[in-house]
């Protein structure tokens, strides 16, 4: 028989890519969303088939993770192998604007369900999505050893949701692994975050919708990958002997002025005609360096990225300008068809 998986947070990034990878291997897949008056599953439309046809294996689920009961009923009635928890408000600089919310959901929510699997006295496995935000202001490289210096309440949330995985593991034996991924993206990243902004922004400048891009810290440095190459950590955590944590990145900084100059002159624009600040898209305070040492996961996990910076950009560049109904540039489309020649995820 198949092995069956709930994800939560599927409607996003990294869980509609997450589904599309499971599925692939035969998984039957359920996903928790949580009810809205308007549709919020654009992500994964393209996967989805109604679940009276026949051959159907993604099922979804209205849940939330601040409702302890609700968590408890779906994990008991789909019976997992495995749940991956995706879920969070994940916008750093919005945590500062909602910081109870924003720890309800992501750390008092990761409470919730390892006790929902506790009281279910059951063999399920638990992925936890980390951040590379609990690292905040520790000096780069930030490995599996150093010491967390969160810096907003997203970070902190967050720090809280690793701790209590780490204490259910070891006091209830629960399987349960975090994965301490840094900054991961795509053409499905979420509109406000930096990196979809701009290349979003750039293919508005491009079909003459707008003028300007504001942004906020231009000298962050991060540390960004590719989302499909991070689902694809998320699974092979859980298929391990014995549960642990890793970080998981690609060993290169790059600053937001970076990404701006490299998707400007992916397209032939000059960013200093295009690029205004603005002061409220500056955050409280600010994590300045973020790089990854995936020492670990890479000899554990066999696991290394295939796209690098300047091909993440010219991916999500070529996908906007798709979207907004311009030519692309091509190279993006090229890199992929050489780099993933049997790709298992559709709709980008």
């Amino acid at each position: 028989m198949s092995k069956s998986a709930l994800i939560t947070g599927i409607t996003g990034q990294d869980g509609s890519y997450l589904a599309e990878y499971l599925l692939s291997k035969g998984y039957e897949v359920h996903g928790i969303i949580r009810r809205a008056s308007t549709f919020n599953t654009a992500r994964i439309d393209h996967i989805f088939r109604d679940p009276h046809e026949k051959g159907a294996r993604l099922f979804l689920h209205y849940g939330d993770l601040t409702e302890s009961e609700t968590l408890s009923n779906i994990i008991y009635n789909v019976k997992p192998d495995e749940i991956y928890n995706l879920g969070a408000q994940s916008h750093v600089r919005v945590s500062f604007d909602i910081p109870e919310y924003t720890t309800n959901v992501v750390g008092i929510g990761m409470t919730r369900l390892l006790e929902a699997v506790r009281g279910s006295c059951s063999n399920i496995r638990i992925y936890q999505a980390s951040s590379s935000e609990m690292f905040g202001s520790a000096d780069p490289p930030q490995s599996e050893s150093t010491p967390f210096q969160p810096r907003s309440p997203y970070a902190c949330a967050k720090a809280y949701a690793y701790r209590i995985s780490r204490n259910y593991r070891e006091g209830y034996g629960i399987f349960v692994c975090n994965g301490l991924l840094f900054n991961h993206e795509s053409p499905r990243r979420g509109e406000t975050f930096v990196t979809r902004k701009i290349t979003r922004g750039i293919a508005a400048i491009l079909a003459k919708k707008q003028e300007h891009l504001y942004m906020g810290n231009m000298a962050a440095r991060r540390d960004w990958g590719y989302s499909p190459e991070y689902v694809e950590v998320m699974w092979k955590m859980l298929q391990l002997d014995r549960p642990g944590d890793y970080v998981v990145g690609t060993g290169q900084s790059h600053s937001v002025e970076d990404f701006i100059n490299a998707a400007f002159e992916y397209v032939g624009l000059d960013p200093k005609k295009h690029i205004k600040t603005d002061a409220r898209y500056f955050r409280p305070t600010e994590v300045e360096d973020l790089i990854a040492d995936s020492s670990l996961a890479q000899k554990v996990l066999d696991w290394k990225c295939r796209i690098g910076f300047d091909e993440l950009v010219k991916i999500m560049i070529d996908a906007d300008m798709r979207s907004a109904g311009l030519t692309p540039v091509g190279e993006g489309d090229k890199i992929l068809e050489r780099k993933y020649p049997d790709k298992w995820w559709i709709g980008d």
